[in-house]
């Protein structure tokens, strides 16, 4: 008897669904405890299912957690990419605005998720050697990088405030460029890193609370001040 050409499709699409469930039950219980820790007995339990059953669907922890991250990267890149597409076409400085606004944004919505990839780094755990997290994060953050090649494209980069490179840093620009084509020079390239660590230092605080005594204006208003800030010292259009 023949196989049902059906059978397979079928069985991948109840696998994907599987995994997908294990992936949003992980994340249910980061939720619900307020932490980034993923267990294979807790997931089984909610899930009505035995512990080694889920061995058939993820290695060990490890992978589950690769899995998790990956799909938080894609989450903060689309999230960001979306709010970069609203901004008027060729408005660099609009687009700064709204890719940080949409980066801090995410990270209030999704605080499990946004620890996961961007805070302290898990006990014990090791990113998978194939690189996928690494090039999950490279998509994700070059919705960031792609607006000082699209401001130079323009003619509209202007010279960073810190134009000294150290020599460490310049070889960190070079083996970014040759792994993603990152076509600006180093000066820029440090500027870039600057610009990422002040979006992230101000977004970073916010989430973990160290901000609550401001109220919600005034923390908007800081948060625009240090995206403004952030432009004039990269050489990036000065949001008004």
């Amino acid at each position: 008897m023949s196989p049902n050409p059906r059978s397979a499709p079928r069985r991948e699409r109840a696998r994907a669904a599987t995994i997908d469930e294990i992936k949003q039950t992980a994340l249910a219980l980061m939720r619900e405890r307020g932490t980034v820790e993923v267990r294979f007995t807790d997931i089984a339990r909610v899930m009505d299912m035995t512990p080694p059953a889920l061995y058939r669907y993820f290695a060990d922890r490890d992978e589950l957690v690769s899995a998790l991250i990956k799909d938080a990267y894609e989450g903060l890149g689309e999230a960001v990419a979306k709010a970069r597409a609203e901004a008027p076409p060729g408005d660099i400085a609009a687009a700064w605005v709204a890719a940080g606004q949409a980066y801090r944004r995410w990270a209030h919505e999704e605080p499990q998720q946004f620890a996961l990839i961007l805070g302290m780094p898990l006990p014990d755990y090791a990113a998978p050697p194939d690189g996928s997290t690494s090039e999950a994060a490279g998509r994700a953050m070059a919705q960031l990088s792609s607006l000082f090649v699209e401001a130079l494209h323009q003619g509209r980069l202007g010279p960073p405030r810190i134009r000294e490179v150290h020599p460490a840093v310049e070889l960190c620009a070079r083996i970014k460029h040759e792994q993603h084509e990152v076509a600006v020079g180093p000066a820029h390239f440090q500027a870039m890193m600057h610009a990422w660590a002040a979006l992230h230092g101000f977004t970073s605080l916010e989430a973990n609370g160290h901000f609550a005594w401001m109220d919600p204006e005034a923390r908007d208003a800081l948060f625009l001040g240090q995206l403004r800030l952030a432009a004039e010292a990269a050489g990036l259009p000065v949001p008004a």
